[in-house]
């Protein structure tokens, strides 16, 4: 317990105060933690038997890299990539202000459809907020939208990236836990569906309390509107193909990947946005993202095996059969961890640092891994919008420098209570993430 305790305690030292980052962090506490739970010993008084420890590591570095199932990573990262070069943000944002539009808070609606349709072929929160931000943005200016609701719907609606199939944390969460991974995207698909109605709530609810906030816009006839859903309906297809072909049994994740990746490609190829340059620059980018997220996984998995070395799981099972409470007041109390936890960490790191810890007491405890990995991401969104580190707020207020940060935590307050709202009803209703890969894979 004194080494997991120490051991826990460097790795916020090192995260927090020395500003190591997350995958180093990890790797390192794990590394030498393994070492001293095996019985490092002294030798000619110059030099340690580093034998276990870096067998260890080794073998999760070799197994990781050879590992076929994470070629699923850099393939959809590769997807959302060249799905953003092609120029999709903008279409997806006219075609939900076609329908929208010409309601009250209708902009910022169709900012929140948009993000939720941009983020299921791009899975990254911080990508779709970015991106939605310089889209949708000048047009809610443009008709006099309130700083505080514009900036709010783009932040919110740019957590749903991590949720909507395909999504890159779920993959994680999946490599982590061993659970399936087709399974994980189809129990996102409900959920995620269902934060796009609450976001949707919450800006009524804003231009409720405030009728200035979000004026009415233009109205477009029924030709204007399937004029613009033209400029939508090859990325659709794509996606369609993509997580139907999973959903199916069409394809294995990795294979939808590639397809999904090859289709990116034809459809920026025939939109003439793809030159050399472009290109490059994109398989750039792919490639340090890819290796970033490769060396945080190689991290948290040296990690969890100093944890589990330790013992902590077993630990904390034999604590909460001490205690005697029921399984759902253990749950309870972990969602309560994760939410204070969401007040200082950002969510990736949020993920890796507790999924290790937590997961085999929720198993053991006789809950679903797929259901447990939903929830585990709905409040991982949950802290992209939380002060005071609410990631996707910060990315909004560097590329909006003349909105404050308050503003944007001011308006966003009731995205957050309707989120709040979606965890409680995911907790307590199974199977709103388990129904559809119950009926699709059992």
């Amino acid at each position: 317990m004194m080494t997991i305790i120490i051991g826990f305690s460097v790795l916020l030292l090192l995260i927090l105060v020395v500003r190591v980052p997350i995958a180093f962090a990890m790797g390192i506490v794990g590394f030498f933690g393994f070492a001293v739970l095996n019985g490092l010993e002294w030798s000619n008084w110059s030099t340690y038997r580093w034998n276990v420890p870096l067998s260890m590591a080794a073998n999760r570095i070799i197994d990781t890299v050879q590992d076929y199932s994470l070629s699923v990573i850099p393939l959809f990262i590769l997807m959302g990539n060249l799905v953003t070069r092609s120029g999709l943000s903008k279409e997806l944002y006219l075609a939900s202000n076609a329908f929208l539009g010409h309601k009250k808070g209708g902009l910022a609606m169709a900012t929140v459809v948009a993000c939720g349709g941009f983020s299921a072929v791009c899975g990254s929160s911080l990508a779709t907020a970015a991106t939605m931000s310089k889209v949708a943005m000048p047009p809610m200016r443009q008709y006099g939208y309130a700083d505080s609701l514009a900036t709010a719907a783009i932040a919110a609606g740019g957590t749903l990236g991590i949720l909507i199939p395909p999504s890159v944390i779920l993959v994680i969460y999946g490599l982590l836990t061993e659970t399936s991974i087709r399974e994980l995207f189809a129990a996102g698909l409900i959920p995620g569906l269902l934060g796009i109605f609450l976001y949707l709530c919450a800006v009524r609810y804003a231009v409720w309390r405030d009728p200035k906030s979000g004026p009415v816009g233009e109205r477009l006839n029924w030709r204007e509107r399937l004029a613009a859903l033209k400029g939508v309906r090859d990325v659709l297809a794509l996606f369609v193909l993509v997580m139907g072909g999973i959903y199916l049994g069409v394809f294995t994740p990795t294979e939808a990947a590639g397809i999904g990746a090859g289709g990116a490609f034809v459809i920026a190829l025939l939109r003439r946005k793809l030159t050399l340059a472009v290109l490059f620059e994109t398989l750039a980018e792919t490639a340090r993202t890819s290796a970033i997220l490769f060396t945080i996984v190689i991290g948290a998995l040296i990690f969890s095996d100093f944890v589990n070395r330790a013992g902590l799981p077993d630990m904390l099972l034999q604590l909460v059969t001490d205690l005697n409470v029921s399984p759902f007041m253990v749950m309870l109390v972990i969602l309560c961890i994760y939410v204070l936890l969401g007040l200082v960490f950002e969510s990736l790191s949020m993920l890796l640092l507790t999924v290790p810890v937590f997961y085999p007491v929720v198993a053991s405890l006789g809950f679903d891994l797929v259901w447990f990995g939903i929830v585990v991401v709905v409040v991982t969104e949950i802290s992209l919008i939380t002060p005071p580190v609410g990631m996707n707020v910060f990315v909004l207020s560097a590329v909006l420098k003349d909105v404050k940060t308050g503003t944007i935590f001011k308006g966003i307050l009731p995205f957050w209570a309707f989120d709040m709202l979606r965890l409680l009803l995911i907790v307590s209703l199974p199977p709103l993430a388990l129904y559809l890969p119950q009926l699709l894979y059992h």
